[in-house]
């Protein structure tokens, strides 16, 4: 098991209530890690979504999903910011 840190943006953040925080994870992509959060029902499905735009980024680094997720990394999952 992995120990990781995933920080929540934006209106993600609003949803899970909380800015940050640190899980103990098996995957090992950030996809595996996103369908992991997913998993979890309430708040974390319906704003990590799939369908639902979602950036990642890894270690402060926009990512694919199919990045692998090393140990003590640090996730963010954000919305697409439009600016204007």
């Amino acid at each position: 098991m992995k120990k990781i840190t995933v920080r929540y943006f934006a209106s993600i953040r609003e949803a899970v209530g909380a800015g940050q925080e640190v899980v103990e994870t098996a995957a090992a992509t950030l996809g595996a890690l996103r369908d992991e959060l997913i998993a979890r029902g309430g708040a974390h499905a319906a704003s990590l979504a799939r369908g639902k735009a979602v950036r990642i980024a890894l270690d402060q680094t926009l990512s694919d999903e199919s990045a692998a997720l090393p140990d003590a990394a640090e996730v963010a999952f954000f919305p697409p910011v439009t600016g204007g």
